[in-house]
C-alpha cells in the first residue's frame, strides 16, 4: 500500500513539474521591433518567476502608444490568445502598441488540480495543434510564499483577502522592493510612465453568472471614450460590451490604480468565460473552449446569467474576437479624438473574422519559423 500510494505521488508530482517546466514558444511577427523583459522596468523582478516578455511593435511614425495586458489571470486564457495574435500578426503604421502576454507569468505556471482544472488545452491550427498550459487566478506559492494573514494594499492601506498579494489585478500600484507580484506590477507602471502610454488595455473574461462579464470596466477619466467603443462595436459588429464604472473605494485594480497613479486611460475588458462558472459539469478541455454546458443551459432558461447564452455555448473564438475588435475601437476612437498621438495598426482580425477562421488560423509555426522570431517564456 505504501509503495502504491508513493508511486501515486511521484505520478502526479512529475505531471505538476512538467507542466511548470514548460515553455510555450511565441512567434514574432513581421511588426515585432524589439523584445525587452519586465524587470528592465522593474529590477527587483531579475531571476525571478515574475520576469516576463514584454513585445514592441512600434510604427515608422510616432504617434500615440497603447498597452495590452493579457494573462493578469492565467485561468482565462482568452486573453493570452488574443495577445498572440497582436504579436504574430499586427503591423503598426503609427505609433507604438506594447504587449505583455504573459503578465503573471507565475500564475501561468500553476493550476488548480483540486477543483479538475486540465493541465493544457490545445488550438487547433492549419499546421497542427499550439499547446498551452492551462494558469490559474493567482501566482504560485512557490514562487511568493508565506501569504499574510491579512494583504494590506500598498499605498492605501485598505485591507484585503490574504491571496490578493498573490492576484496582479489587486496589486496595483506596485512598489519596486514589495512582495513578487508588486513588483510586477511595479513594472507595469514604470512601463507606462518611462514610454509615455496613452491606454492600457488588461485583458480578462468572467463567469457568465457575475454581473460584471462581457462588458469594458473604466474609470471616470476613460469612461467616455468606453462607451463610444462601446455603442460602435455594438452597431457596427453586433455583439455587446457594455460600460461599468470602477469602483473608486476598492482598491488595487489595473482600471482604478493606473488610471490615479499614471496619465494613461486604463480599460478592462471582460468576455464571458462559462469554464469558471460554479454550477457546470467537469471542467473539460472542452469546456474551456466551446463554454457549452446543459446546466448553464437551464439557469439561461431561468434567466440567471448575466449574458445571452444558447446551445451554442460561448466558443473561444467568439470570446477572442469580441477582444480584438474592442481593441481596435479603443484605438480608433483614441486616435479620432487625438489625431497628434494616433495609433494607425494593419492585420488584426475583427470580431467576424475570427469567429470564421478560428483563433489557430493566426498562429504561425514555430518550426518553420526563424528561430531569432521564436521566443520562449
Amino acid at each position: 500500500m505504501a509503495a502504491i500510494i508513493g508511486l501515486l505521488t511521484v505520478w502526479g508530482g512529475l505531471q505538476l513539474h512538467r507542466h511548470r517546466m514548460y515553455k510555450m514558444p511565441i512567434v514574432a511577427g513581421p511588426g515585432v521591433t524589439r523584445v525587452v523583459r519586465l524587470s528592465d522596468y522593474s529590477p527587483g523582478l531579475k531571476k525571478t518567476p515574475g520576469d516576463t516578455n514584454v513585445f514592441f511593435l512600434e510604427g515608422k511614425e510616432k504617434g500615440g502608444t497603447v498597452l495590452v495586458i493579457g494573462n493578469t489571470h492565467s485561468n482565462e486564457p482568452a486573453s493570452l490568445l488574443t495577445s498572440l495574435i497582436l504579436i504574430e500578426n499586427m503591423t503598426v503604421e503609427k505609433g507604438t502598441v506594447i504587449v505583455i502576454p504573459q503578465f503573471n507569468y507565475s500564475g501561468g505556471r500553476n493550476t488548480r488540480p483540486g477543483d479538475g482544472y486540465p493541465l493544457y488545452f490545445h488550438i487547433p491550427t492549419s499546421w497542427g495543434e499550439k499547446k498551452f498550459r492551462m494558469g490559474n487566478r493567482d501566482a504560485s506559492p512557490l514562487d511568493q510564499w508565506p501569504d499574510p494573514d491579512v494583504y494590506i494594499h500598498y499605498p492605501d492601506r485598505q485591507l484585503l483577502s490574504f491571496l490578493d498579494v498573490r492576484n496582479t489585478n489587486r496589486t496595483w500600484p506596485g512598489r519596486p522592493n514589495g512582495p513578487l507580484m508588486e513588483r510586477v506590477t511595479y513594472g507595469a507602471m514604470q512601463i507606462m510612465r518611462t514610454e509615455g502610454v496613452d491606454l492600457a488595455v488588461d485583458i480578462h473574461g468572467a463567469e457568465t453568472m457575475f454581473p460584471v462579464t462581457n462588458c469594458i470596466v473604466a474609470p471616470e477619466k476613460s469612461i467616455r471614450l468606453a462607451t463610444m467603443v462601446s455603442l460602435t462595436v455594438k452597431a457596427k459588429e453586433g455583439f455587446d460590451s457594455h460600460v461599468e464604472p470602477s469602483p473608486s473605494g476598492f482598491r488595487g485594480l489595473s482600471h482604478r490604480e493606473i488610471g490615479d497613479h499614471s496619465d494613461t486611460l486604463p480599460f478592462l475588458l471582460e468576455a464571458p468565460i462559462p469554464f469558471l462558472d460554479q454550477p457546470t459539469g467537469p471542467k473539460t478541455e472542452k469546456l474551456l473552449l466551446d463554454g457549452k454546458d446543459p446546466f448553464l443551459l437551464k439557469l439561461a432558461a431561468k434567466q440567471k446569467l448575466f449574458v445571452p447564452y444558447d446551445e451554442e455555448g460561448w466558443p473561444m473564438s467568439k470570446r477572442v474576437g469580441q477582444h480584438c475588435s474592442v481593441l481596435l475601437e479603443l484605438m480608433r476612437q483614441y486616435s479620432r479624438k487625438n489625431p497628434d498621438r494616433a495609433i494607425q495598426v494593419t492585420n488584426v482580425p475583427a470580431y467576424a473574422e475570427v469567429i470564421q477562421n478560428g483563433v489557430g488560423f493566426y498562429y504561425h509555426d514555430p518550426t518553420e519559423a526563424d528561430k531569432r522570431n521564436v521566443h520562449y517564456n
